[in-house]
């Protein structure tokens, strides 16, 4: 069974940043996309970024291009979500999980449990 855990979340101010990290075991990145998604207070999860293949394909929301930005380092196990220009609607919990590049959607049902991600003045 794969295993995904998240840290990195917290509280930030408007225009901060924040690096979310994923550290991922019992999963074999040649065949699994990974990436992040998130949950806002009544809304539905969505998917934020995605990457595969060495970090050669990325797939990033449209609410979040040119702000965030997904990479993995292989060695260590770890997919990064570095989040710059930080807004109040990117306020939600973020997961990681197994995506498929091309809709951001999960594939094969892995998560992660989550972390808290606060956006406030």
């Amino acid at each position: 069974q794969a295993q995904l855990e998240e840290s990195g979340g917290g509280l930030v101010q408007p225009g901060g940043s924040l690096r979310l990290s994923c550290e991922y075991s019992k999963l074999n990145p040649d065949y699994y996309a990974i990436g992040w998604f998130r949950q806002a207070p009544g809304k539905e999860r969505e998917g934020v970024s995605c990457i595969i293949d060495s970090g050669l394909t990325t797939k990033y929301a449209d609410s979040v291009k040119g702000r965030f930005t997904i990479s993995r380092d292989s060695a260590k196990k770890t997919v990064y979500l570095q989040m710059n220009s930080l807004k109040p609607e990117d306020t939600a919990v973020y997961y990681c999980g197994t995506c498929n590049i091309w809709n951001l959607k999960n594939e094969f049902d892995f998560w992660g449990q989550g972390t808290q991600v606060a956006v406030s003045s």
